[in-house]
């Protein structure tokens, strides 16, 4: 039972870190240019900001309520993975990505109501929807990383692939030994993302 309650309060401080924590509020590009020191430190990038974390724990903790089954449920944070690095490559290139924001801001409020209403839906939907998040967050990741070359840019993007998906698998055990147990974790849970992508959403009006 103190585990349980342990996990809970975990569960939901991590869904409620503070704005201030977001993790595209500066840039520290090119301050690591080997492969280890880009692989460490992109992999704990998807930690730093409340927004991204917020938002990979939610697709890992929606994708266990909504498809039990093993054989589905990694099906959309799988996506949201792929995705990301394919927007974080957009980033290192340079490339301009409009609404990254916005959009960054959008599916933590998405995301956040899906866990809330446990809303089901066909894994392609599910994934496709995923995907379509992780493109923008990803450009957000490969922004801020972008000045590597080489070795270094491949350990920052398996970094943040890496890192990305621990918090898919953190928010699907959430999801399968918390959230189905206890419904309130998964109703407080999803209400706090959701909460925080509307406030960022107010900030960027």
């Amino acid at each position: 039972m103190k585990f349980n309650k342990l996990l809970a309060t975990t569960a939901a401080a991590a869904t409620a870190l503070p704005l201030s924590a977001l993790a595209h509020m500066g840039s520290d590009a090119g301050g690591h240019h080997h492969f280890l020191d880009s692989l460490g430190h992109a992999f704990a990038h998807p930690f730093t900001g409340a927004d991204h974390l917020a938002a990979m724990l939610a697709v890992g903790a929606w994708s266990a309520l909504t498809m039990p089954s093993l054989r589905t449920a990694w099906r959309a944070p799988a996506a949201f993975v792929a995705l990301l690095v394919a927007g974080a490559v957009a980033g290192f290139a340079g490339l301009w990505v409009p609404g990254v924001e916005p959009m960054i801001a959008a599916s933590v409020l998405v995301l956040g109501l899906l866990v809330l209403v446990q809303q089901r839906m066909p894994w392609a939907a599910a994934a496709a929807l995923a995907a379509v998040f992780a493109f923008f967050h990803g450009a957000a990741h490969g922004f801020e990383l972008a000045g590597d070359s080489g070795l270094a840019a491949v350990g920052a993007l398996l970094g943040i692939a890496l890192g990305s998906a621990t918090l898919h698998i953190v928010g699907m055990v959430l999801g399968h030994a918390l959230m189905q147990r206890h419904q309130w974790v998964a109703r407080f849970g999803g209400a706090a993302t959701a909460a925080l992508g509307a406030f960022m959403l107010t900030k960027l009006a």
